[in-house]
């Protein structure tokens, strides 16, 4: 069997979508122009903590909750006129998330490099 490994995928996905550094998405996010969406498992948000004025969408049903053709479709969640800043524990998964939200035909899509790890550092409030 000759399958892709996750490292590629990722390294793959890192080549076509936007990458912030958490400062950029904190500015981004006290200026008002953007989702803040955290993407990681609700265990990890119970473990770790929220941060504060992101919206938690698992990342089993991202594409779900955005497709607005999809039964999940979480109608009026986000603000689709500003950009979607994705983020989990990481990076990875992010990456993986953001090229998939690029795949389906969103546009303003990026995901934060170093994830909640970087978030805590920079100064995102925990709650």
């Amino acid at each position: 069997m000759n399958i892709k490994s996750s490292k590629t995928l990722v390294d793959e996905a890192l080549k076509v979508i936007k990458t912030l550094s958490a400062e950029k998405a904190l500015e981004k996010l006290k200026n008002n122009q953007c989702n803040l969406i955290d993407i990681r498992d609700v265990r990890e948000l119970e473990k770790s903590g929220k941060i504060e004025n992101s919206i938690h969408i698992p990342r089993g049903m991202l594409e779900f909750w955005l497709d607005p053709e999809s039964i999940y479709f979480k109608e009026g969640k986000l603000d689709m006129n500003k950009e979607m800043v994705l983020f989990c524990a990481g990076g990875l998964r992010s990456a993986l998330s953001a090229k998939s939200l690029q795949d389906m035909g969103f546009k303003n899509v990026s995901h934060i490099d170093g994830g909640f790890v970087s978030m805590y550092k920079s100064g995102f409030k925990i709650i």
